[in-house]
Order: structure tokens, then sequence, then C-alpha cells
């Protein structure tokens, strides 16, 4: 009797995974609190969005950016990265002004993230170098002297590696692409 009533359970449990995995990520269809961080089924990338209402208050949207993620698409950044790397699911807007910020910094490199959470990574890696920075440098020198990486993004460009071939060869859209996780330099194991 008790194999009689698992069954059905089982097969239950089957087809919402199977649900589940033939979903399409849509972002707009996606609430406020995965839509950061998020990739949509196209490959865009999902941001917050801050939209006024009739009454004058303010609520979150979630809206599908023009930002192409080449690798990955279908994807909900998982809680533990969100708080490995230290970013905020609720921030509207996404800004390369966080790498200014010495803890910012060192959460995003640390292993937890560095070498475990791809999407923010490629993310951020993106948006240094659209300020003439090269991640895996930037993350090298904030190892070392967390002060000194922040002097080297504020000013012009110091941060960039000239040998590194993916920091001289931006993609149609003007940015480096992003190498994968096992291409960045080993994060230290503290």
């Amino acid at each position: 009797m008790a194999s009689s009533i698992k069954l059905p359970f089982v097969l239950f449990l089957c087809s919402l995974f199977l649900h589940a995995a033939l979903a399409e990520i849509i972002c707009e269809s996606l609430p406020k609190d995965v839509c950061s961080f998020s990739i949509s089924s196209s490959g865009k990338r999902c941001l917050l969005e801050t939209l006024a209402t009739k009454d004058g208050s303010m609520e979150y949207q979630c809206k599908t950016s023009e930002v192409v993620v080449e690798r990955m698409a279908d994807y909900i950044e998982t809680d533990q990265c969100v708080r490995s790397c230290g970013v905020d699911r609720n921030a509207v807007g996404i800004s390369s002004d966080a790498l200014l910020e010495p803890e910012f910094t060192a959460r995003l490199c640390s292993p937890n993230c560095y070498q475990k959470c791809p999407n923010i990574v490629d993310l951020y890696f993106n948006l240094a170098a659209g300020e003439g920075a090269f991640l895996p440098d930037l993350c090298q020198v904030s190892r070392a002297n967390p002060r000194r990486a922040m002097i080297q993004l504020s000013s012009s460009g110091a941060a960039v590696s000239p040998a590194s071939p993916i920091a001289s060869a931006p993609t149609a859209s003007g940015l480096a692409s992003a190498p994968t996780a096992s291409a960045f330099p080993s994060a230290p194991t503290a």
C-alpha cells in the first residue's frame, strides 16, 4: 500500500521537474526577487527597473536588456552565488562603480564567487572591460594590495593587461568577451 502512494507522488514530482526544464525564461515574467543576474531564454540579461505607478509610488519591474550573454541562456542565478559575490538582487541597474569598493572586489575575486559563479563574473568582467580594466588582473592586484587596485581602476585603465589577448580583442559590442572560469588565475584560498 505504501508503494502505491509513493508512485503517484514520484510521478507528480517528475512532471514538475520536466515542466521546469521545458519552461522558457522571459524576463518580464520573472518576480523581482530573481530578476537581477538572470538570463532569458534568448540569452539576454534581465534587469530590474523602477516604474512609477498612477498613484505616484514606485514599483519594481523585470525587463529584458539588450546585453547578450554569449555562453549562457535560461539561467537564474543561485542565492548562494548572490551571497558569495556580494551582489544585491534588489539593486536597480548595475554599475562598474561597485568595482571601486574594496569589499565588493574582494568578494567578487574570492574563490567562492570567482571560481564558482561564472554568470556574475562574466557580467563584472565586461563592466571592468568597459572601464579599460581586465578583471583577472584587477583581482590579482586587489589580493596583493586592495587600495592600489582601486587607484588603478579609477585612473585611466592602468589595470589593463596589454599582453592579454582577451583584453586586446574586443567583441562586436565593443567589450572584451569574458574567458571561461578555468581561464582565470587561481584565487587565494583564504
